[in-house]
């Protein structure tokens, strides 16, 4: 297919790279600044604009790949005619796109995107959803060029999934961050957590998360709670979220 990507941020590199080497050709770039456009165009081989009103018009998709604020302005400031065109944000429904485009949809592969890490898209899940079946036929084609993990998912439950994501992937992150802070203050090397968090990530393979709790939260053992919050005197916002969080795993393991 013939694609225009709109966006040259980390899911717009990596989808765009996916792309091109699976035989699409991404004919343009744009991005809102042309040095953002200029480097990943020169990675597809293909021309570049920071100029909405000379985006392609002779194109067979547009992937729009930028933040979900931004969408919206995009669309309103550009014609797109009878091409498909796709959103890729979790948390944006598709009818955000009916006001612009005769034909639409989302494209949604769900995982998390860095530039500098090269994504293989073989078994990552793509959401897809199009107003009509024959856009939904063209996104399910152009979806199995890159991932047999292909999902047809409507906006309420992309949303859903989106908010659990943001619980298993970007939270979960944050904590690393908190547990690396927490050991660097003491000369510490984050690099002992690792193994700790590979096996963690690993059990949820093979069981339920309820089932491989572990800590003292689930043990409901005050004595280790009770120092651990008074190490994190220092800390008030970590002292209340170590509270709130271990509340939550003593009252969801009362329910099982």
């Amino acid at each position: 297919m013939r694609i225009c990507l709109i966006g040259a941020g980390n899911l717009a590199t990596q989808l765009g790279m996916a792309l091109s080497e699976k035989g699409h050709q991404i004919v343009q770039v744009w991005s809102r600044t042309s040095k953002r456009a200029a480097e990943l165009a020169s990675k597809l081989n293909c021309e570049y604009t920071a100029e909405i009103s000379s985006i392609y018009s002779d194109t067979d998709i547009y992937i729009i790949a930028v933040s979900d604020k931004a969408i919206e302005s995009i669309l309103s400031k550009h014609v797109w005619g009878n091409t498909l065109v796709v959103h890729t944000a979790g948390s944006i429904p598709m009818d955000i796109l009916a006001p612009y485009c005769t034909n639409y949809g989302v494209f949604y592969p769900f995982q998390t995107f860095t530039v500098e890490k090269k994504i293989v898209f073989d078994q990552i899940p793509l959401c897809i959803e199009a107003y009509t079946p024959q856009n939904l036929e063209v996104l399910n084609t152009l979806a199995l060029s890159l991932s047999q993990n292909i999902r047809i998912v409507d906006s309420n439950h992309r949303q859903q999934i989106h908010l659990a994501a943001v619980f298993v992937c970007n939270f979960v992150n944050h904590f690393y961050a908190v547990g690396e802070e927490l050991l660097r203050e003491k000369g510490l090397d984050f690099e002992i957590l690792k193994p700790l968090i590979l096996e963690t990530a690993s059990k949820v393979v093979d069981q339920s998360p309820k089932s491989s709790q572990t800590g003292p939260a689930i043990r409901n053992d005050k004595n280790v709670m009770d120092k651990h919050l008074a190490m994190l005197e220092n800390h008030p916002d970590l002292k209340k979220l170590y509270s709130l969080i271990s509340e939550s795993i003593i009252q969801t393991h009362k329910k099982l």
